[in-house]
């Protein structure tokens, strides 16, 4: 799943955040969103599990504060 979290503290730790992710998901990524105060995160997660990831780096959310991307798969590969 693709995620937009709207973060309220400055100055987050990517690679705070890509440690914690990639414990649980290896492919996770995570980068700023240069359009909104947050990050875009990409990683096999509920929101659930991704909001106690964030608490866990030290970023905790509301769970308001996280929203599903839209699927952008076509189905091509068989995934």
């Amino acid at each position: 799943m693709e995620f937009d979290v709207v973060l309220q503290q400055p100055g987050v730790d990517l690679a705070v955040v890509r440690k914690v992710l990639c414990d649980v998901d290896p492919a996770a990524l995570v980068d700023m969103d240069p359009l909104q105060p947050g990050i875009r995160v990409a990683a096999q997660l509920t929101t659930g599990e991704l909001a106690g990831l964030l608490a866990e780096a030290g970023y905790p959310v509301e769970a308001g504060a996280i929203r599903p991307r839209p699927s952008v798969c076509c189905g091509g590969c068989g995934g």
